[in-house]
């Protein structure tokens, strides 16, 4: 045994611990408080193996899993950044980076590679595989706020333009799943849960108006 690698090792274990206590924006299904990073990556992982006969061709199931539990360690010393945060969003790229030089340091040279490798993977989304697994991710907070009557949405004012736009990546991810993500959306407007998007405007320049279509 390798004293000096099994100790970076539990070194890592130990400082990944500090997932569960990131917040996200995200409620529990049942509204009694927030999900921490550590839970969400949980459930991810769980939705990966339960919807596993909906994974598009070129998708490698457990490369997936191992993805999304990987996915948000950044966010121990990142943090959580809101989706719909856009000046949230502008610095969270560089931090992360930050976040990945250091936490995938701490294990040895060639598990820290390969995990961060994991990461850059699921931040591109470039493979079928990343693809598939960010497709989840935008899917699993779409269910809580369906579950929790608009939760996150309606404390923060969210549109279905805004939430169309983040769950977007489903659609080349787990085209399977498309349908049922669009039908949730609109079960979720006509529920009240989330607001209607505003009227799309476009400049009348021949008579210099703004027309709402």
């Amino acid at each position: 045994m390798q004293i000096n690698r099994l100790t970076q090792q539990f070194q890592f274990i130990i400082e990944i611990d500090r997932l569960k206590q990131i917040l996200r924006q995200t409620l529990l299904t049942d509204g009694s408080r927030r999900e921490n990073s550590a839970e969400h990556s949980w459930h991810l992982a769980m939705m990966a193996i339960a919807l596993a006969e909906y994974t598009p061709e070129g998708v490698d199931l457990f490369h997936a899993i191992k993805m999304l539990l990987v996915h948000d360690l950044v966010e121990i010393d990142a943090g959580d950044t809101f989706c719909y945060d856009v000046q949230g969003n502008h610095s969270k790229a560089e931090k992360e980076t930050q976040a990945a030089s250091r936490l995938f340091g701490l294990l040895p040279a060639n598990q820290g590679s390969e995990l961060r490798l994991l990461w850059e993977e699921f931040e591109a989304r470039e493979t079928p595989t990343a693809k598939f697994a960010a497709a989840l991710d935008r899917i699993q907070p779409l269910l809580h706020n369906q579950q929790t009557k608009g939760g996150t949405w309606r404390i923060h004012g969210i549109r279905r333009d805004q939430v169309m736009k983040r769950v977007a990546p489903v659609k080349t991810g787990a085209p399977e799943l498309w349908p049922f993500v669009l039908q949730l959306i609109e079960d979720c407007v006509a529920a009240g849960y989330l607001q209607e998007s505003p009227p799309t405007l476009y400049s009348d320049s021949d008579r210099g108006n703004t027309v709402s279509l």
